[in-house]
């Protein structure tokens, strides 16, 4: 409500999908946000708070995740998702004109590769610390993957402890100096409504499969569109390394490594990282033109 966000839902095929819009199209491109695993469109509440209300965004529940429909039954790699994504864009309209695309984590790494499939779509496109890169630094996540892997033949019970656990130790590990208060906001904006455990570590092996693992890099050289890349100094969960392997992949790339900053970065530095949104979101669509 402070926000003065409008939550909505529209269905295609087999998803019903949920988001939420604030403002309407305009002269600039909208703005659609792509969040990270094991969230909802909540986490961007945050950032809205410092984006100009005249500005027209769009934060959608990834398939799976919040409100939209998940299917055990389908795969979630990369491209599948970005496919979904698309899907959504064009029953909504917002493929009428480029828009900007920004994804966190995941969500990057879904945005990225969405932004290299279909790239008349994209006018513009920030990652915030994405998933998708192929070296050897971070990934302690793969730790808990391969846990989670481990404990599929186990049983339910021990299954869905063993989850919760992890998702304790990755929001303390996604932190830079974590407060109670971080934490406590952190899992108000974790996707708990429904407990399908099963699904999300079936999401995190399809996200994690090897013709997934990699795709953000193995299709960074067919990004056209301007980019810019923002990634915490101090990401325990993606080592902010990660920049420069895009920055060097990226024909068009910016990027900015903030400090005091962990994985969380809408958390750690929502406002800051808003501005490099909004100023990147300023200068690119004052300079390029839309078809």
């Amino acid at each position: 409500m402070k926000r003065g966000v409008e939550v909505k839902h529209i269905k295609h095929n087999n998803y019903n999908f949920s988001y939420f819009t604030r403002g309407k199209p305009g002269a600039q491109p909208s703005i659609l946000m792509l969040h990270g695993y094991l969230f909802s469109k909540d986490m961007w509440l945050d950032t809205l708070k410092y984006i100009p209300e005249d500005i027209h965004v769009v934060c959608v529940d990834l398939p799976g995740h919040g409100a939209t429909t998940r299917l055990l039954g389908d795969s979630y790699r990369a491209s599948d998702q970005a496919e979904r994504i698309h899907e959504f864009v064009e029953c909504i309209g917002l493929g009428k004109k480029p828009f900007h695309l920004v994804g966190f984590s995941i969500g990057g790494m879904i945005a990225g590769v969405y932004a290299a499939l279909y790239p008349s779509y994209v006018h513009c496109l920030s990652l915030l610390s994405p998933g998708g890169l192929r070296y050897q630094e971070g990934y302690k996540i793969v730790q808990h993957l391969r846990e989670m892997e481990m404990s599929i033949n186990v049983g339910s019970n021990k299954l869905l402890s063993l989850t919760k656990r992890q998702a304790e130790e990755l929001l303390k590990l996604g932190l830079y100096h974590p407060s109670v208060s971080q934490l406590q906001q952190l899992k108000g904006y974790l996707d708990e409504g429904r407990p399908e455990t099963m699904f999300f570590i079936k999401n995190f092996l399809d996200l994690s499969s090897v013709e997934s693992r990699y795709s953000l890099q193995d299709n960074a050289s067919k990004i056209t569109a301007p980019t810019e890349i923002i990634w915490g100094k101090c990401d325990k969960v993606l080592d902010s390394s990660g920049a420069d392997v895009l920055a060097k992949a990226i024909p068009q790339c910016q990027v900015y490594l903030l400090d005091r900053c962990g994985h969380f970065i809408t958390i750690n530095r929502p406002q800051k990282s808003a501005e490099l949104i909004l100023e990147f979101h300023n200068s690119v669509c004052g300079t390029k033109k839309t078809n």
